[in-house]
């Protein structure tokens, strides 16, 4: 993998880049789409490509569980097994650490889960993350971790950043195709001193590239704004930053503004699903009957497939129905959202007036449909 920063901007710590890998390249900042199960829920392959997708991310753990790693591997890997031809991040399934808190249990070596699917015990430490990612076969590939829950205390958290840096060490270690660029996490809590200790330790062991792991469970916007911001000056600014799992609209604008090169979240098409849809003014909310005969489409100004055939009215149909096609068309329109406001940021930081563009988004919001 190649990063490339193509320009800063003078205001913030925002910057213009591109990563180059072997099965594609795209610019950042960028929002990659969560594919957990080497499917993004509703969408195909063309669909994510006629929204403008460039890059999308698998998770390692549900892949591992099912189908199989081996069994991807053994079709051609993720690429070939789910028809995408451009780059894919998969995970290290270290979030699963945090999420499946009540079906796992930490040791040195590494977790010990509990399937969700069949109540099996499978062990998942370093070795194992880094082997089911290389048979997977994604083009950027991340360290095993453990995440912090929160609130959590000093020494929890403390242990937990031992722990992560003790297992990045040993996926370093086992790594062992160039063609996979490997991420280190950085962990801490909302402790900015464990943050730097955290990111010290890592940019030690050269990755290429950094993550900020740990966020986006169930901190404020101003802590995790705070946590950012005490963080990324200790990563290298010539390689790549990215967020795991921050997702909102808003928080993302606060992340590239202090230096954010990559997101991902599941929020879009989660969001889809549940009938909430995505605009510069906030989200609307297609069940609410001042829609039931409303012919306009989602957003007028928006060039998506959904919004150039659909009215509103129809599309709240389709949901209080429970057609499948409502998740469809509305993840179209989301991602397409996403994808479009992400090119937006890239404009502004070429154009030299990301604050400006910053400030009238923030602006732009206040007069929600769905308030």
């Amino acid at each position: 993998m190649e990063f490339h920063v193509i320009q800063r901007c003078g205001d913030s710590r925002a910057r213009l880049g591109e990563i180059v890998t072997p099965h594609g390249r795209f610019e950042t900042p960028v929002f990659m789409p969560v594919g957990t199960q080497g499917s993004v829920k509703a969408l195909s392959s063309d669909d994510l490509e006629n929204v403008g997708v460039k890059v999308i991310l698998a998770n390692t753990y549900h892949l591992y569980l099912r189908p199989g790693h081996h069994i991807v591997e053994k079709l051609g890997g993720l690429h070939r097994f789910m028809s995408w031809k451009a780059p894919i991040l998969t995970d290290s399934g270290g979030f699963q650490v945090y999420s499946l808190a009540r079906l796992r249990s930490i040791s040195e070596e590494g977790v010990t889960f509990q399937s969700h699917l069949d109540g099996k015990k499978h062990f998942v430490g370093p070795e194992e993350a880094m082997a089911i990612q290389m048979a997977l076969g994604g083009d950027m590939i991340m360290s095993f971790d453990e995440c912090a829950p929160y609130p959590a205390d000093y020494a929890y958290v403390k242990n937990s950043v031992r722990l992560t840096t003790l297992w990045a060490e040993r996926c370093l270690e086992h790594k062992s195709d160039d063609n996979q660029a490997l991420f280190g996490i950085v962990q801490g809590g909302m402790f900015p001193e464990l943050r730097e200790e955290s990111a010290k330790s890592l940019v030690h062991m050269s990755f290429q590239g950094y993550a900020l792991g740990g966020l986006s469970v169930g901190e404020d916007r101003e802590t995790r704004r705070h946590v950012i911001e005490k963080t990324v000056p200790f990563l290298p600014e010539e390689k790549p930053v990215y967020l795991m799992g921050v997702g909102k609209p808003e928080d993302i604008v606060d992340a590239v503004l202090l230096g954010v090169d990559m997101f991902d979240c599941v929020l879009p098409t989660r969001n889809a699903r549940n009938g909430t849809l995505f605009t510069p003014q906030g989200p609307l909310v297609i069940k609410n009957a001042r829609y039931a005969d409303d012919p306009e489409p989602i957003d007028d100004a928006c060039g998506c497939y959904t919004c150039a055939h659909f009215s509103r009215a129809y599309l709240r149909h389709l949901f209080m129905a429970k057609e499948l096609l409502s998740y469809r068309l509305n993840s179209i329109h989301n991602l397409y959202y996403y994808n479009h406001f992400m090119s937006e940021i890239r404009s502004a930081i070429r154009q030299g007036r990301l604050v400006e563009y910053c400030q009238h988004f923030y602006e732009g919001r206040s007069g929600s449909p769905d308030p």
